[in-house]
């Protein structure tokens, strides 16, 4: 039988555990130490962002999070012992990067339930703007 993304995602899921757009966005106004990446392309990220979210886009999780590669960026493989959000659109593309940092030993991993979709439409704040990678 041939896997779909969709077959993949909810694998997953069932491995990750999601965050509530309330839950994170008290943990923000708490001040709570948290690295929120966004796992969306740039083009996504440019037009609505959360703010203080790093880019990283699903395609490059695993590089980011490496200490040993190239293309790590430190604010992420500096990141295991900190929790560490992740969201997408709808928490897809998201769930499947928190199950390849939980699998590459980050020990608090959450992934946005409903992705910035419903941290929207929940009148969190968002804001907009390129965004430029950190050095690693």
């Amino acid at each position: 039988m041939n896997r779909t993304l969709a077959d993949f995602i909810a694998d997953a899921r069932t491995r990750v555990t999601d965050i509530s757009a309330d839950d994170l966005a008290e943990r923000i106004e708490d001040g709570e130490d948290i690295v929120l990446v966004d796992t969306r392309e740039p083009y996504e990220y440019a037009k609505a962002h959360i703010p203080g979210a790093l880019l990283i886009p699903r395609g490059l999780i695993e590089s980011a999070a490496d200490p040993n590669n190239a293309r790590r960026v430190a604010a992420l493989h500096e990141a295991r012992a900190k929790t560490v959000v992740l969201y997408c659109d709808t928490g897809g593309r998201s769930a499947l990067a928190a199950d390849i940092l939980q699998l590459m030993g980050f020990s608090r991993v959450l992934n946005l339930a409903g992705g910035i979709k419903l941290w929207d439409a929940e009148d969190y704040p968002t804001e907009s703007g390129e965004y430029a990678m950190p050095l690693p």
